[in-house]
C-alpha cells in the first residue's frame, strides 16, 4: 500500500468516526459513545479536511468553509426519504435527511436538533442512571408516537438505544421546519 492509499484509508476511517460509525465493523456507535461528542466529531471532520488537502496536494491549512446556507429542505426532497420497516436511531434519521440536501451549499441537520426539539415538546426526557450519567428516553407520549428503546450488546456491555419507527420518523419529517430552528440556535 503506497502513502496515498494509506492517506485515503485514514481519511475514510476519520470520516466514518466523525459520522458516528465504527470504521472496522461499519456499525453505528451508540449515541452515548464519546465519538458522538460534537467537539470530537468536529475535530475529526477538521482533520479529515486537512488530509483531503494533503491528498489533493494543497499544503496550506484547510480553508474556512464558505458560509453555507442554513439547513432547509423542500417537500419534494422529503418525499424521497427512505422509510424502513425496522425502527432506526435518530443518527440514521439525520443521515437519511442530510442525504437529501446539497451538503456543499447548505449546513446539515444536526442530530441534537431533533432530540432537543423532542425533549422540548415532551416526547423525550433525560433520565439519570446509577452512575450519574444522563440518557435520553421516550416519555409516555413518545412511546405512543413510536419512539422505543431496545437493549443491545456493545463493546462495554449492554446498553439501551432509542429507536424511531416509521410513524415517529414521519412525525419528525412533518415537523422539520420547527426542528430546523433548533439547528441554527446557539447553545447558551
Amino acid at each position: 500500500m503506497n502513502d496515498n492509499q494509506k492517506l485515503l484509508k485514514a481519511k475514510s476511517y476519520l470520516d466514518k468516526l466523525a459520522n458516528g460509525i465504527n470504521p472496522v465493523t461499519n456499525e453505528i456507535v451508540p449515541e452515548s459513545d464519546t465519538i458522538n461528542n460534537i467537539h470530537i466529531s468536529r475535530c475529526l471532520f477538521y482533520i479529515s479536511d486537512v488530509l483531503r488537502n494533503v491528498i489533493e496536494g494543497n499544503t496550506g491549512s484547510p480553508k474556512k468553509k464558505s458560509s453555507k446556507a442554513p439547513f432547509s429542505i423542500t417537500a419534494q426532497q422529503l418525499a424521497s426519504y427512505p422509510f424502513t420497516n425496522e425502527p432506526i436511531t435518530v443518527t440514521e434519521i439525520t443521515k437519511n435527511i442530510n442525504a437529501l440536501i446539497d451538503a456543499d451549499e447548505m449546513k446539515g441537520l444536526k442530530t441534537t436538533s431533533i432530540t432537543n426539539w423532542l425533549i422540548e415538546i415532551d416526547f423525550l426526557e433525560y433520565i439519570t442512571d446509577e452512575k450519574g450519567k444522563n440518557h435520553k428516553f421516550p416519555t409516555e407520549k413518545g412511546t405512543q408516537l413510536g419512539i422505543l428503546t431496545q437493549e443491545r450488546l456493545g463493546m462495554y456491555g449492554t446498553y439501551k438505544v432509542v429507536l424511531y419507527n416509521s410513524n415517529a420518523q414521519q412525525f419528525i419529517l412533518d415537523n422539520i421546519d420547527a426542528i430546523a430552528t433548533y439547528n441554527t440556535a446557539k447553545k447558551s
